[in-house]
């Protein structure tokens, strides 16, 4: 339990990524982390490498870089593998798709100073402002970060500070959590249920690499759903909203579930418009976020979030339905 002692803001941190088949974006990102060591802000960068089969620790050993063997069972193991290495008072989480903005860790490391914090989070940037799908990823995370407030319940995992002994006291990342999908947010939600605040810095920030082909972006959501059952049963009391989600976005897979059963049954039963209610209010759930989109940037292109939303839906809803399954077949 913290004290709410003071402590200085210059304390070592060492600099954890975690990655696997990176090869694509690691050079980027150890190029943007060099600075922060020589210019002696970080006193080490531990690169794990989660048994990667391409080059991507060939590229990390041209650097001077700590490199470290992940067990290859995905970004909570690799992480706890790095924090469990490292010998300084403080850990920074970044992700190997990740480049760091020059004032990222100075903006993070003020609210360091109170033994109560026990971690502080920062936000993003986008490398792909070439491409709508990664805008439209990027712009709505970066739209909710903004609504967010000092003090949060909710940290990601790409640039985010914890204090090593919180991280010892709650066990680290739970390792059941496979690739990246809700390992940050449970790890997050241990450690303010520990007595710990958690702060968010959204002037502190990486730029990323956000996904540009639309099925694998789906994908990537329908898995986030599956795991996200596990995280709403261990954490109930966050299950319908949380610091970066509110209620009606943790509705939104369940009645596109809704839609997906209804809507036959209502055609076949002859009630045609009633087929359509549940189609058209999971459609009028998408306008809060795609009208903020359009007033933050000023530009319409950003009225395409509307069907990536809609669409967005029956992904997540499939993943709720397969983490249903799982658990229940688990538990049996």
């Amino acid at each position: 339990m913290p004290s709410g002692r003071l402590v200085a803001k210059d304390e070592p941190v060492t600099l954890v990524i975690p990655g696997r088949n990176c090869a694509a974006t690691i050079e980027a990102c150890l190029r943007a982390a060099m600075p922060f060591k020589t210019g002696g802000a970080i006193s080490e960068i531990v690169f794990v490498d989660d048994a990667s089969s391409d080059d991507t620790r060939a590229i990390a050993s041209r650097f001077d870089v700590t490199i470290l063997d992940g067990p290859g069972k995905g970004a909570a193991a690799a992480r706890n593998v790095g924090w469990r290495n490292a010998q300084t008072p403080w850990v920074w989480f970044v992700d190997s798709d990740c480049v760091i903005e020059p004032d990222a860790l100075s903006k993070l490391l003020p609210h360091l100073t109170d033994e109560h914090v026990g971690a502080v989070g920062g936000s993003y940037n986008n490398l792909r402002p070439d491409a709508l799908l990664a805008c439209l990823i990027h712009e709505e995370i970066v739209t909710r970060h903004e609504s967010m407030p000092l003090r949060v319940d909710f940290l990601g995992g790409f640039n985010v500070i914890y204090r090593r002994t919180v991280l010892e006291a709650v066990g680290g990342l739970d390792e059941r959590y496979p690739g990246a999908t809700a390992e940050d947010a449970d790890l997050a939600f241990r450690v303010r249920h520990a007595g710990y605040e958690l702060r968010f810095e959204p002037a502190s920030r990486v730029g990323h690499d956000h996904e540009t082909r639309l099925i694998r972006y789906l994908s990537a959501q329908r898995r986030h759903g599956m795991w996200r059952v596990r995280l709403h049963l261990r954490h109930r009391g966050e299950a319908f909203r949380n610091a970066y989600s509110g209620t009606l976005d943790h509705l939104q897979p369940a009645l596109a579930l809704v839609v997906l059963v209804a809507t036959p049954v209502a055609l076949v039963a002859g009630f045609r418009w009633s087929a359509l209610l549940p189609a058209a209010l999971l459609a009028v759930m998408q306008l809060p976020m795609t009208l903020a989109l359009v007033r933050r940037t000023g530009s319409a292109r950003y009225l395409w979030f509307a069907p990536l939303g809609f669409l967005r839906s029956f992904w997540r809803g499939v993943g709720l339905v397969q983490g249903v399954l799982t658990t229940a077949l688990r538990r049996a």
